[in-house]
């Protein structure tokens, strides 16, 4: 075939799936909005989603602020600039790694179960069955997922920041014989508001992208089991993907704020 026919079919492939994906994610976060709106569903997700989260997001904050507090320390003593560890530290996780790091992780939990839950519900019929007994499968099963997502991870990575910055803490006070004090007080002050309104922006749109890839490849599985692994395997990937380069994009735009 080809090489530039094959380049422009894989490119309209592509502008092709980003539609759908977009008109699928609109139907399912506006779903809601006419009613009638399951709270006993968006409560559930927002359990699953959010509290349960909590551990694995811990722990990936606390352990990367160490790391980081280790190497901003290893890396500005070149320079002499050790003393600056704190206010780096603060910026670095709050307004990055922060809602990164957390958005990767809830990707992993989520969106994949999200996925698992959504295409067996496909190809055992039982989204058929659903509309034919007149309940809106967007409302139902999307919009309640989408919606707890898009609220649960801004809190999940304001309690990552923290965190995280803890972590970073014992490492320098502990490790590296900085004071514990003067760390908590460079950091409050450096830190400024749009910081971390930055970072739970971002967090927001994360949860938006990555409830929208779960929820899109799970209600479009086909063919059973097999079908359904391979919804899941997409959805993970699709949703990474989507955080990192939205994270790009929103970064180029916030820096300007």
């Amino acid at each position: 075939m080809n090489p530039f026919a094959m380049t422009g079919s894989v490119a309209i492939d592509a502008v092709r799936e980003t539609g759908r994906i977009a008109d699928f994610g609109a139907r399912g976060a506006f779903a809601w909005v006419t009613g009638p709106f399951y709270w006993r569903a968006f409560f559930s997700a927002l359990a699953r989603i959010g509290f349960a989260s909590l551990p694995v997001v811990g722990l990936t904050a606390i352990f990367t602020g160490g790391a980081l507090a280790l190497n901003i320390y290893d890396g500005s003593l070149r320079f002499n600039a050790e003393t600056f560890l704190p206010q780096i530290l603060g910026v670095s996780i709050v307004r990055e790694l922060g809602p990164v790091l957390a958005a990767l992780m809830v990707a992993g939990r989520c969106s994949s179960a999200m996925a698992a839950e959504i295409g067996t519900m496909r190809v055992t019929e039982q989204i058929d069955a659903m509309s034919t007994l007149a309940v809106d499968p967007f409302k139902y099963l999307i919009a309640p997922r989408v919606l707890a997502t898009t609220l649960a991870l801004p809190l999940l990575v304001l309690i990552a920041d923290i965190i995280g910055v803890y972590g970073g803490y014992l490492v320098a006070v502990y490790a590296l014989d900085f004071s514990g004090p003067i760390f908590v007080t460079n950091i409050a002050e450096f830190l400024e508001n749009r910081d971390v309104i930055s970072g739970l922006i971002k967090a927001a749109v994360f949860g938006l992208l990555i409830s929208v890839m779960g929820c899109y490849y799970g209600f479009n599985s086909r063919g059973g089991a097999q079908g359904v692994g391979s919804s899941t395997r997409t959805a993970v990937v699709a949703s990474a993907v989507v955080v990192l380069a939205s994270n790009y994009l929103m970064t180029s735009l916030l820096v300007e704020i």
